[in-house]
């Protein structure tokens, strides 16, 4: 009875002897979260917030070369928003624009879907074709640019000499302004197949093979499965890749650059070939006016993404 005594005492002593840890504040936890949410914080205000709002003050001032050194620009309101937008040249660019990008989205979201259904099927030559697929999307895009203005050149262009052997004439893709349009959408629609071939493609591994089992034994052929089971189960990742997709293109500017530099006659400028053009390519820089044309292409984008949250959530909560 002492011997048990004793050794309760002991642990008891032992207990008391040990230190207690003691536990984390509230104010410790808040300090560590910020910690952690610092990095972030610091990489949006230094790669977004503040080039904002360096477009916006180059909107509403009047910076010229001189202004820029000496860094007194005169202030000028919303007169450069006003001078885009009465400007001839603005209504060209913003149909340019329209056409480029949902003609492009549309083009690379339907080859980069079929080619997804295609590879699906793991077929023994699949992985290696995907991987050629991917070419373009790996080249450097200054590559890939002169690569269709060979292409496309008029005198000796593959594709010409390709279009003759069918008894089809001489066509000026990138020196006509009905075709140069076209010529860079073209290019721009090769270089767009391969993301969204590898994203359906992952959103196809997600779906189960179960359901089209299922479907098969209720009789579904390949299309009535495509329809009914593969399109509305890829329909989140359709929405994020086509938001994607409108976005690049938005902001296209060395492919149309390198390949027609907007033009014959303003026939292929973009707002984001106008916004550089203004800035860099006449050997006069303009800031202020190419500052308020970025801001409208932001303006188109965040409208987009504001229209993909509402979508999302109005399907979430039906």
């Amino acid at each position: 009875m002492t011997s048990l005594s004793s050794q309760a005492v002991t642990v008891s002593r032992t207990a008391h002897a040990a230190p207690r840890r003691a536990p984390r504040s509230g104010r410790s936890r808040q300090w560590t979260a910020y910690a952690f949410l610092a990095p972030l914080v610091i990489y949006l205000l230094v790669f977004y917030a503040y080039p904002l709002y360096r477009n916006i003050d180059l909107s509403v001032h009047d910076y010229t070369p001189r202004a820029f050194v000496r860094g007194d620009p005169e202030f000028t309101g919303l007169d450069n928003y006003r001078d885009i937008l009465s400007d001839d040249t603005f209504l060209r660019a913003l149909r340019n624009t329209a056409l480029f990008t949902l003609v492009s989205i549309a083009a690379q979201y339907a080859l980069g879907l079929a080619l997804a259904v295609f590879f699906h099927r793991n077929f023994r030559l699949s992985a290696v074709l995907r991987a050629m697929f991917l070419v373009p999307w790996l080249l450097p895009l200054i590559v890939s640019a002169s690569t269709w203005s060979w292409m496309l050149n008029s005198d000796n262009g593959i594709v010409n000499a390709a279009l003759e052997a069918f008894g089809i004439g001489q066509i000026n893709w990138l020196t006509s302004p009905d075709t140069s349009l076209l010529a860079v959408t073209i290019a721009n629609i090769w270089l767009g197949v391969p993301f969204n071939l590898v994203i359906l493609y992952a959103g196809l591994q997600n779906i189960s093979a179960d359901l089209y089992e299922a479907a098969g034994l209720d009789g579904a052929n390949g299309w009535q499965r495509f329809w009914r089971i593969t399109f509305p189960l890829l329909r989140p990742v359709s929405a994020i890749t086509l938001l994607l997709g409108l976005i690049y293109t938005l902001k296209v500017v060395d492919i149309i650059w390198i390949m027609t530099k907007g033009g014959p006659a303003d026939a292929s400028t973009t707002l984001a070939i106008w916004s550089y053009r203004e800035a860099f390519g006449t050997g006069q820089p303009d800031f202020s006016p190419a500052a308020a044309v970025g801001n409208l292409l932001i303006l188109i984008a965040f409208a987009a993404g504001l229209l993909h949250v509402h979508l999302q959530r109005k399907e979430e909560r039906a």
